[in-house]
């Protein structure tokens, strides 16, 4: 794949209408998960798998729909959808979460686990978006 394919990738109109459903699940997601963190104490991982649990449902039809304009029917597009998201997240926050401990050494775990949890969301969103566009949705 040259440079050029590789970074139109990234800058096609799949991906915009990818961005604008992300924006959507982020407000919805992100608040949850800090919420549930911060306010309710739960841990670190149910916090973020919360954050997924509830913005994968919204995203699975909006970037089934009008993201990628898949219509397979079917449980297949379902079970490829939720182990694509199952594999982003693992990989995602588990590589945040040391790397922050890490790089963050100094500061206390609560805010660690704060940048933990925002960095594993970039992290997610890149993952996500090549697993939907060549995995769960691609014909």
């Amino acid at each position: 794949m040259s440079i050029k394919s590789k970074t139109a990738l990234f800058t096609d109109k799949t991906f915009m209408k990818f961005v604008l459903v992300g924006i959507v699940n982020v407000t919805v997601g992100a608040t949850i998960m800090f919420v549930f963190y911060n306010v309710f104490h739960f841990s670190y991982w149910v916090s973020s798998a919360s954050n997924y649990f509830f913005g994968s449902i919204v995203s699975y039809f909006l970037n089934k729909y009008f993201t990628f304009k898949f219509h397979e029917k079917g449980w297949w597009s379902i079970v490829k959808f939720t182990l694509n998201i199952f594999v982003c997240y693992i990989i995602a926050y588990s590589i945040a979460k040391p790397m922050m401990q890490w790089m963050l050494s100094d500061f206390s775990m609560i805010v660690q686990e704060n940048v933990s949890m925002a960095v594993g969301m970039c992290l997610f969103t890149a993952l996500n978006y090549l697993g939907q566009r060549f995995f769960a949705f691609h014909e």
